[in-house]
């Protein structure tokens, strides 16, 4: 069994989509061909449902997504901007933006009808409990869903869905992989796991000793979110040995916020992609060449 995990990090998901382009473009065939599952949180949860609906897209549209709709997701009005107090009384932006590129490229599917199967996460506040919707047993469309998986807290109001109230998965799960895994426990060939690049912002002890409360609240999210993330590659790693590939890449020039949708930071993103791909191009050639090869032997 072929898995597909993609993380969440917002306009960074750009990086992932660009590097399942380029599988595309090595294997001359669609992700959703290749693997049995894809596992998405936040923006990766855009790009899995892109990917699996029923007239699927080019990974190469769905990174383009990204660019275009982009600066519409994360839009702040001047009335947005007065009211949160630069998102400390609300949430820095509307959802609108969100669900009107969601209902766009997403219609009326229901998540029941991914091909392959897909598996989201995402968190209910009301019952404080991680949840993962799987196109199985979900009886939820692929807006619904990818709208609960993407409410980051502080971006984006939560959710209400079905009695719960659910906020972006990436407070548990940012990279989906070990959930992922969990789910198809036993039977996994070959998991990819697809970064939207690691933070490089340094926290010196000099700045951070002194932070309470209000300093601290924006920071521990990109504090959390990457202890989770490298806390489930190690574990992947040594779980799975060379069936677990992990391609993920330091925002070296791009910046690691996560609503940066500036033409600058795009392009920089961009560029970060390509960098990735031409230092793990053995290793993107080596992925490729088992997910055909697999898909040929069946």
């Amino acid at each position: 069994m072929h898995v597909l995990a993609i993380d969440g990090g917002g306009i960074r998901g750009l990086i992932p989509a660009l590097v399942l382009a380029e599988i595309e473009r090595r294997t001359s065939r669609r992700i959703g061909e290749l693997v049995d599952l894809i596992a998405g949180t936040s923006a990766g949860a855009i790009i899995a449902c892109a990917l699996a609906k029923p007239s699927p897209m080019e990974a190469s549209r769905v990174a383009e997504l990204f660019v275009e709709d982009g600066p519409r997701i994360f839009d702040r009005s001047l009335l947005k901007r007065v009211i949160s107090i630069g998102g400390l009384l609300d949430e820095r932006y509307d959802s609108d933006g969100l669900v009107e590129t969601l209902e766009r490229h997403l219609g009326s599917v229901r998540l029941g009808e991914a091909s392959p199967a897909v598996l989201l996460t995402a968190y209910d506040l009301e019952h404080r409990r991680a949840v993962l919707l799987r196109s199985g047993s979900a009886d939820l469309s692929m807006v619904e869903a990818v709208h609960a998986s993407s409410a980051a807290p502080t971006y984006f109001e939560p959710v209400p869905v079905a009695g719960q109230t659910l906020v972006d998965g990436g407070v548990f799960a940012i990279n989906p992989a070990m959930c992922a895994y969990a789910d198809r426990a036993g039977s996994v060939d070959l998991l990819l796991s697809l970064g939207t690049g690691s933070q490089t912002r340094r926290l010196p002890y000099d700045d951070v000793r002194d932070w309470g409360q209000l300093e601290w609240a924006r920071p521990i999210i990109d504090v959390v979110f990457d202890g989770i993330t490298d806390a489930v590659d190690d574990q992947l790693g040594a779980l799975m040995g060379t069936g677990y590939v992990r391609l993920q890449t330091p925002l070296d020039e791009a910046s690691d916020d996560l609503d940066d949708v500036s033409d600058e930071n795009l392009a920089a993103l961009q560029r970060e992609a390509e960098r990735l791909i031409a230092a793990r191009d053995a290793e993107i050639d080596r992925v490729c060449e088992l997910l055909t090869r697999d898909r040929a032997e069946r």
